[in-house]
């Protein structure tokens, strides 16, 4: 593939996500648009689908390649696990989880909360158990 036909199923890939919408992303991902990558804000497929809560989405990902770790955006986006604890989506939680997802992991840049502050300060008590269960452990 090109790096324009790269470029475009990449873009292709982000729409999709963003709106949920489980068959254009996998279009996307079998045409050839790789699961870790990208808009120009760079914000990532994972990422969106985290924040909006689609599980489905998620898993699809993340058994495509994506990294369950990877900070999205430049500057108020995070990680998928902090964007999904931080609106408490406890299915998007629980896919991130069983991918390997570091529930103890800090955002490099925004807040540098955990996923389990955000979800604290979200009082979304499910997804506090979860990230606990996980392993998550408060600030000292």
């Amino acid at each position: 593939m090109n790096r324009r036909q790269h470029k475009k199923q990449s873009r292709r890939l982000v729409d999709a996500a963003l709106v949920g919408d489980i068959a254009r992303v996998r279009a996307a991902l079998r045409a050839g648009a790789p699961a870790e990558t990208a808009d120009t804000a760079g914000s990532t497929p994972l990422y969106l689908a985290s924040v909006n809560g689609d599980a489905a989405v998620v898993r699809v990902l993340l058994a495509a390649g994506a990294r369950p770790d990877t900070e999205s955006g430049t500057g108020s986006e995070g990680t998928p696990l902090c964007g999904a604890a931080c609106w408490g989506h406890a299915e998007a939680v629980r896919a991130l989880l069983a991918h390997g997802a570091d529930p103890n992991l800090r955002e490099d840049r925004g807040t540098e909360w955990t996923p389990l502050e955000w979800a604290s300060k979200g009082a979304h008590a499910e997804t506090v158990d979860l990230l606990l269960a996980a392993g998550a452990r408060s600030r000292d």
